[in-house]
């Protein structure tokens, strides 16, 4: 993880641990991970895009691991999740698609009661139990934030998570696939008729062309 501390070089003597025990190993690695100079491409907020930036974190480790001699035959790869990885809905959260659809209903809600500069929220009720609520939140707290994930889910050896991270992750994942309607089988997805509201205000220009 980004914030596990660990150094490249680290990163390096643990896969060569692992190796030597196993003759495999398996990384998961935060595009955040440190490994110097990516160059990299900030956006309009000043946060990197890693995707638009010169190399990946996947593929500096894969270079670095590959400079390595290894107790095993092989050589390291890398593979960079894409855009159908990341949107096939077989792998959603039926969890998530619901908290997805309350969330954005309490935002109506929001705006329709209280007018703009707020954000809809999803709260855990306390307890043993998992439970959402909604609530707001004044958008001038939460624009431009950043949250990191906190150290004490990070294992000693920075490698892993903690049993309380699991504990609270697993509620978000569900027990059950999603049921994904199937058309000549292909996934079948909402087709949506074109509906606008009628005209008020005057054409909107993009702050970054002013």
């Amino acid at each position: 993880m980004a914030e596990s501390g660990l150094s490249l070089q680290q990163l390096g003597e643990n896969v060569l641990s692992q190796l030597s025990r196993d003759g495999r190993c398996i990384l998961v690695i935060s595009e955040g991970f440190d490994v110097g100079d990516i160059g990299a491409v900030k956006d309009s907020f000043g946060h990197t895009s890693f995707s638009a930036s010169q190399m990946t974190v996947a593929q500096i480790v894969t270079n670095y691991l590959n400079s390595l001699k290894f107790p095993v035959p092989g050589k390291a790869r890398c593979q960079v999740p894409g855009t159908d990885q990341l949107a096939t809905a077989i792998y959603a959260s039926e969890v998530d698609l619901d908290e997805a659809y309350e969330v954005g209903r309490k935002a109506v809600e929001i705006a329709r009661s209280h007018g703009n500069g707020w954000m809809a929220t999803i709260l855990r009720k306390p307890g043993p139990s998992y439970a959402p609520y909604y609530d707001k939140v004044p958008l001038e707290l939460v624009a431009n934030s950043e949250r990191t994930f906190p150290k004490e889910w990070i294992s000693k050896d920075g490698t892993d998570v903690t049993d309380e991270f699991l504990r609270y992750a697993q509620p978000l994942i569900g027990d059950t696939w999603p049921r994904v309607p199937l058309h000549n089988g292909l996934q079948r997805f909402t087709r949506f008729s074109m509906r606008f509201a009628e005209k008020r205000l005057p054409a909107y220009t993009p702050q970054a062309y002013r």
